[in-house]
């Protein structure tokens, strides 16, 4: 009697520890099935061209920075203006550009967009004239000789190109609606179709245009750069402010990677190389080194993400002196640099 109880006891034990060893079994392979299938939080970025400028952004992008951190990046390019109103419009998580941009788009928004981490330290325009035209020299008075009377492609008004332009005529002591013709359309890429054809004289442009301008024979060198303005907010990584309040672990997630994509541009330039290749298929091998060159020969990119109040000063001093914009700013108001501190 006891033996006849005993073995189905026995056998229900035993059929207990085997459920038992295959439910473990089995949540041990989900959970290693779950953490290789976890998706990624997809943000988009909205850039108003596609630049070598904005190398460090591509290459968190290429070289998994971000995946790494739990975040699928797409770049969307939006022409005109449109990659600030993307972001706003909520098309966007962010976008990049200037903070004198953002200062634009912030009047009467209770939704301000704010900058959390720096990119291009260097106001990355050009200057080039049509092949056979040059300034007599260098001096403010030969650049004002110049530029009279000449066929500006300046860019979409109110763009950071087109503000320097009016900032350098002004300075210079000229009127840009009355002693130039400023051109102004909404694509950048225009330029050296615009220049090559003769509808200007002048055209503004930074890589790859700058490069592929020359390689067309369509013009020389550059005859004036405004890099030489020292540190300037032209290019930062920003978002709302409502974003920064309701995830701030997704933009810590993601000045991280652009701070380690900025050290990885300036300590491995075969890794920059590469990836500009990549980002870039139609340039030569010739044209990706002249724009690498440029770049690093004019500081172009910012070191440790790190948006400083004289950058914020210049850029501001551009847009107010050309009186596209009116009024008072703060840095503070434009400028969050809690995610850079925290960076590791």
């Amino acid at each position: 009697m006891k033996k006849s109880r005993l073995l189905p006891l026995l056998l229900g034990l035993a059929l207990t520890a085997s459920l038992l060893a295959g439910c473990g079994g089995k949540s041990e392979s989900t959970a290693e099935a779950a953490e290789g299938s976890t998706e990624l939080k997809k943000i988009v970025i909205a850039e108003p061209v596609h630049s070598t400028g904005y190398l460090p952004l591509y290459l968190a992008q290429r070289e998994g920075y971000f995946k790494k951190r739990g975040l699928d990046v797409e770049v969307i390019q939006a022409a005109g203006g449109a990659h600030v109103t993307a972001v706003v419009s909520g098309d966007a998580w962010g976008v990049i550009g200037g903070t004198e941009s953002n200062a634009l788009a912030n009047k009467k928004n209770s939704d301000p967009i704010v900058s959390i981490v720096n990119v291009v330290n260097r106001a990355n325009v050009y200057l080039v004239a049509k092949k056979g035209l040059a300034p007599a020299g260098n001096s403010e008075a030969d650049l004002k000789e110049f530029f009279k009377g000449k066929k500006i492609n300046a860019g979409r008004h109110g763009g950071t190109p087109n503000l320097l332009i009016r900032y350098l005529l002004i300075y210079l002591g000229l009127d840009p609606e009355k002693d130039v013709t400023l051109l102004e359309p909404a694509d950048a890429s225009t330029v050296v179709t615009m220049v090559q054809q003769g509808a200007a004289d002048i055209g503004n442009g930074a890589e790859p245009q700058i490069s592929d301008g020359i390689s067309k024979d369509v013009w020389g060198e550059p005859f004036y750069k405004f890099h030489d303005f020292g540190d300037f907010s032209y290019s930062v990584l920003s978002v709302k402010k409502s974003t920064i309040e309701k995830d701030p672990e997704t933009v810590q997630l993601f000045t991280d990677a652009i701070i380690e994509a900025l050290k990885a541009v300036q300590e491995d330039k075969e890794l920059a190389m590469k990836n500009m290749k990549a980002e870039f298929p139609t340039l030569s091998d010739d044209a990706i080194q002249a724009s690498l060159d440029r770049a690093y020969a004019d500081n172009l990119w910012s070191r440790d993400g790190f948006i400083t109040e004289a950058a914020v000063k210049q850029d501001m001093d551009v847009l107010i002196k050309t009186g596209i914009y009116t009024g008072d700013y703060s840095y503070d108001q434009l400028v969050d640099m809690q995610f850079v501190n925290s960076s590791k």
